[in-house]
């Protein structure tokens, strides 16, 4: 294993979208087009599949330097309801596109910290959200918690518009590690928010745990993984850090690059995290996720529904996923768009009943075939191409790319088809890359992703 480290060890996509952000035809998009694709995919399936919802709420109290997410450093709470107000704005700005009500499948608040918001503004956001929208049948609604500022207030304020999955960024329980993020968090914050949700009737509670951190050691990943089974969440991200400090607002500082595992240790670090979390009774679920067979994770892994988008992993799959909110990212599954990123430009873009996009791109047939191949081996780890609709125009470069992993154990090919086997599973966003046209045509000139390993 340690020679396959080395050897593919390089910069690439996590694959949350294909093709990736730094990879969209900006020249091609115009917000026309964006809304035209929109409108028709929400047509065809929000009666049968409904839509999903991301919200971005982008206010931390305190920067957590391993973060590569986009987010305000503020202690002023008054920020709470104007931002509120214009994403319930911008939400209505897409509305006044449908001819009928929105059907809500998946509703999901990322951050930033969503619990940095009071819950009263929590409840009003959402109730806001569904004067002009209906719950779809089966709806799964989550949030993101913050272990340290998470109350039950704010658990039973959404508890009680619906939500019944929340998940908790844990990363580490050894102090040291948490000091160099900044993320000093006590095992008991996280127990009381764990018994909280489940007492108030929750049905999955999830943790995020992150190897590879700055002065982490495979035995700190050990004790985390050992202190979470005293609270066995329902699932569990298992994430590999990615170290991404050039990107603009990114704060990764604090630590140096030599404080870092290197990429045998990360790799040895996950190979044991992954089989202690077996030992404990989890079962991998795609890449980096594993949770119990009861949760609904691993029924949609286990019926073939799993599904992956920019919220990462889902269990049912929609045609249409809006992103409300700075930074946030849509999908119309013919075309992407991005909003802006600074907040006072998107407070402003609203205020003027503006969709407040800056970017985006719209699907070739090309680019729908790859996204196919590529989401089925990011949720099944198996990929084919039974008929003309699956096959591309490079197919062979594809399988000639794909020979010496191979060799090397990572896949098995036939004539149609690819299978990731149990030693490649590690390196899918590799295999991925295999299928990845736009690498191929048109390698970075500067550094755009984190290390696959």
């Amino acid at each position: 294993m340690s020679n396959l480290v080395q050897k593919y060890n390089i910069p690439g996509p996590r694959y949350t979208s294909y093709p990736t952000v730094p990879y969209w035809d900006l020249e091609s998009f115009s917000g026309l087009q964006w809304k035209s694709t929109l409108i028709d995919s929400f047509n065809e399936s929000n009666e049968d599949q409904g839509i999903s919802l991301y919200i971005h709420l982008p206010f931390c109290e305190s920067l957590c330097t391993f973060c590569g997410c986009h987010k305000r450093i503020t202690k002023r709470h008054e920020v709470e309801n104007p931002y509120i107000s214009n994403v319930l704005k911008e939400w209505k700005l897409y509305c006044d596109l449908f001819n009928t009500k929105p059907r809500i499948k998946e509703l999901h608040l990322g951050g930033g910290t969503p619990t940095f918001f009071s819950p009263e503004n929590l409840t009003r956001l959402v109730n806001g959200i569904f004067k002009t929208a209906a719950r779809a049948e089966n709806y799964e609604f989550s949030f993101e918690g913050h272990p340290n500022n998470t109350t039950k207030e704010h658990l039973q304020a959404l508890y009680n518009v619906g939500f019944r999955r929340v998940s908790y960024g844990v990363q580490d329980y050894n102090k040291k590690v948490q000091l160099a993020i900044h993320r000093l968090q006590p095992f008991a914050n996280v127990k009381n928010v764990t018994e909280w949700a489940r007492e108030i009737g929750y049905t999955s509670v999830g943790h995020d745990i992150i190897f590879g951190l700055p002065f982490q050691s495979k035995d700190d990943v050990a004790q985390t993984i050992l202190k979470t089974k005293e609270l066995m969440p329902d699932r569990l991200a298992f994430y590999s850090y990615a170290h991404v400090p050039w990107l603009k607002g990114n704060g990764q500082r604090g630590y140096k690059d030599s404080d870092l595992p290197t990429a045998e240790e990360k790799r040895e670090q996950y190979e044991m995290g992954k089989a202690l979390l077996g030992e404990v009774g989890y079962s991998e679920i795609g890449m980096d996720h594993f949770s119990l067979k009861t949760d609904t994770l691993y029924k949609a892994m286990d019926n073939g529904t799993l599904h992956r988008n920019f919220m990462g992993y889902t269990a049912s799959k929609t045609r249409v996923m809006i992103g409300l909110g700075v930074s946030s990212i849509s999908d119309s599954w013919d075309s992407f768009a991005q909003n802006v990123k600074n907040l006072e430009e998107y407070s402003h873009l609203v205020e003027n009943n503006i969709i407040p996009i800056y970017r985006g791109h719209i699907l070739t047939k090309e680019d729908k075939i790859i996204r196919k191949h590529i989401l089925n081996l990011m949720c099944r780890f198996k990929t084919s191409w039974e008929n003309q609709h699956e096959v591309f125009s490079e197919l062979d470069v594809v399988r000639d790319k794909l020979s010496e992993m191979a060799l090397d154990g990572l896949v098995e090919i036939s004539s149609d088809s690819i299978y990731v086997t149990e030693k490649g599973r590690p390196f899918v966003r590799n295999v991925c890359m295999a299928f990845d046209l736009f690498l191929h045509r048109k390698a970075p000139d500067t550094r755009l992703f984190s290390m696959t390993i």
